[in-house]
């Protein structure tokens, strides 16, 4: 679990088509991205929080690389909104479809209670059978939409907002000046860390993992 989590992408003349469906003849902006790209975004978020930030770190070895990172990211925002709206849709029918069995759940104990006194007399035998059988069915189905409308529907809110996250992540594009740049800054800590390391103190051998 991490508050930040970095997704890195290598963009290159060479490597740019592989991120998007090679049977889709839209422009590159407007293609589908292939499905290892979307299987390799969902378990980098996977351990993702409510209020973690996403960034998408794009990797260019060249200027003339750069051209490929704008529509590279229109094309995964897109996606990423477009299963946004879907997750949404999805989850106004979840919605729907468990407060119509909800309000259909009453009505049958309403029935039940209220009018059935009224249709069939109480002193008749199967009476009492009816009523169990209408009491024992309107309790069944109340119960299944009242739990998936109080326990299932943190699912729905956590997908859509993680596809959110993903649609409108901010990018950041990383060039050989600002690797460059990164490696002589970690050199030069290293130096003064040594520096300032007496002789007869090992320094420590931290290991690590990236988000």
């Amino acid at each position: 679990m991490t508050k930040k989590i970095n997704l890195f992408l290598s963009v290159d003349f060479q490597n740019i088509n592989s991120y998007f469906n090679p049977h889709d003849p839209a422009p590159l902006y407007k293609r589908q991205i292939h499905h290892k790209l979307e299987e390799y975004i969902m378990t980098s978020v996977s351990t993702t929080k409510r209020y973690s930030v996403i960034f998408y770190k794009l990797k260019c070895t060249s200027p003339l690389d750069k051209q490929y990172a704008e529509p590279l990211m229109y094309a995964i925002h897109r996606h990423f909104a477009m299963k946004k709206a879907l997750r949404e849709e999805k989850f106004q029918r979840f919605k729907r479809r468990n407060w119509i069995l909800l309000c259909m759940a009453g009505l049958i104990v309403i029935f039940s209670e209220a009018f059935l006194p009224l249709l069939i007399p109480s002193n008749i035998r199967i009476y009492e059978g009816i009523k169990n059988c209408l009491d024992v069915f309107s309790w069944v189905i109340l119960w299944r939409p009242i739990y998936e409308l109080i326990f299932e529907w943190n699912p729905h809110l956590k997908e859509i907002l993680l596809f959110h996250k993903l649609a409108t992540a901010e990018v950041i594009i990383i060039d050989k000046e600002k690797s460059a740049e990164i490696k002589e800054d970690k050199k030069t800590l290293n130096e003064e860390a040594e520096e300032q390391t007496p002789a007869n103190v090992k320094p420590l051998v931290h290991f690590g993992r990236s988000a």
